[in-house]
């Protein structure tokens, strides 16, 4: 072989490459984590206010996974109080197992979750509730097998 279809050989090669890099770049899948990005980052700094105040509670949220159900357990000074707010099952790798749910706990300030309606993987999940007019927001990591 002369160099002549060694230099053409070399060109199909790096042309088929540019080729091959330009389909899976165009073919990539960009998921923002919310759909509303940006109008969200605006509002942040209420979520680091609510985030400071969670942190002031005598606990943490206590997320469990059981075998029939998740559990929420929100802090002792929630109990007996009415309380409105939502929880995000939020997947980072997979936009299709989010799932967001809207707090409904008991006078214990419990609530469970049905496991059958949330697939296996890892979740970030991000607690947002409010009482007596204050917000209050906790994030805990949480894998579902």
């Amino acid at each position: 072989m002369n160099w002549g279809n060694k230099l053409l050989l070399t060109f199909v090669a790096f042309g088929t490459m540019i080729g091959y890099l330009v389909y899976r770049a165009v073919n990539t899948n960009f998921e923002l984590v919310e759909k509303d990005y940006y109008k969200s980052e605006l509002r942040y700094q209420q979520v680091i206010d609510a985030s400071n105040r969670s942190n002031e509670l005598s606990a943490a949220p206590l997320l469990e996974q059981r075998e029939d159900a998740v559990y929420l357990e929100l802090p002792p000074e929630m109990k007996n109080k009415s309380i409105e707010g939502d929880i995000w099952f939020y997947c980072a790798y997979d936009s299709k197992k989010d799932k967001k749910f809207e707090l409904k706990t008991n006078n214990e300030a419990v609530q469970s979750f049905d496991r059958s309606l949330l697939q296996a993987g890892r979740y970030t999940v991000k607690i947002n509730w409010s009482s007596d007019n204050k917000t209050y927001y906790s994030e805990k990591t949480l894998d579902i097998r």
